[in-house]
């Protein structure tokens, strides 16, 4: 049974020069229910999650100072948006919405967050359009209560930007393993240290991506043999995205995603994906890649 997190402040309300990126938040929902993958049912409304759950990842004066629109100029700046009350609420609500699929993973084996994969928060400030980081808090959350019996967690970054927030927050926590494969001259141009980086060439195509992937995640599953898995799933790793530079095709796509969650699944792992980015021109070129990744979680847990 899937669990999907949507809720309609996902994709508002935000400047008019980045709605177009945020269409496929009100399209993707829209799109699994035109084509019968889930049921309306599979979809629940996040709520935000209480300040504590928040604080085991965050820096407590950044959090009060996002909240009551006290960053300064140069903070606000490198995070990308102008800052709102509205903004805000989206943000954690977007964290409640992961936290809350790593519990109903737990118990269903997967869940999805339309949104999420806030990769570039760090524990004490925003970075490209990210404020807070969903998968490191919910993974720190996992970790805290002991009674959930999550000891070793994997977080698999395949968005095409390193997920240096995720490095830098985990760099001296054994009991999660970071691995990004990513864009090796993309955004961000100062890179952190995951546990395992795969810096990608420019116009890197399937063949050589899957290959790379294909023989990484095994072992990674092997050596850390985590207890739960985290997957972003970006999709700005296609030839048509405009800030992404690889090559990959829809197709190779969504191999990629098969690849990583037939593995979860085989291995009886509980995983939580987040969509990540995506910014080709074409809308359609974006949601169709999403709606892959979910219908390929429906035909493995359903």
């Amino acid at each position: 049974m899937l669990s999907i997190a949507w809720a309609p402040l996902y994709a508002h309300p935000l400047p008019a020069n980045h709605r177009f990126p945020m269409l496929k938040y009100e399209l993707l929902p829209e799109q699994l229910l035109r084509e019968g993958i889930v049921p309306a049912s599979a979809f629940f409304t996040p709520q935000p999650p209480p300040d504590a759950s928040i604080l085991l990842t965050h820096d407590p004066d950044y959090y009060r100072r996002l909240c009551h629109g006290e960053l300064t100029h140069h903070e606000e700046r490198a995070t990308g948006f102008p800052w709102s009350p509205q903004l805000i609420e989206r943000e954690v609500t977007i964290l409640g919405g992961t936290l809350e699929c790593a519990r109903r993973a737990l118990q269903h084996g997967v869940a999805l967050n339309i949104a999420g994969g806030t990769h570039h928060a760090f524990r004490d400030r925003g970075e490209g359009f990210c404020l807070l980081n969903d998968q490191a808090a919910a993974a720190n959350y996992l970790l805290a209560h002991a009674e959930l019996g999550v000891r070793r967690i994997l977080i698999v970054d395949l968005d095409v930007h390193q997920g240096n927030g995720t490095a830098a927050i985990f760099e001296h926590e054994p009991r999660v393993f970071t691995f990004s494969m990513h864009g090796a001259r993309n955004y961000p141009h100062r890179k952190e240290h995951s546990s395992l980086d795969l810096p990608l060439p420019d116009n890197t195509d399937d063949a050589t991506y899957l290959s790379l992937l294909g023989q990484t995640l095994p072992r990674l599953l092997a050596e850390h043999q985590p207890d739960f898995v985290f997957y972003l799933s970006g999709v700005d790793v296609l030839a048509t995205d405009k800030l992404g530079h690889l090559a990959l095709t829809r197709e190779g796509c969504r191999q990629r995603d098969l690849l990583v969650l037939a593995a979860c699944h085989q291995a009886g792992l509980p995983v939580v994906v987040c969509m990540g980015g995506g910014y080709s021109p074409r809308i359609a070129d974006i949601v169709d890649a999403h709606v892959n990744t979910f219908r390929i979680a429906a035909d493995l847990w359903t």
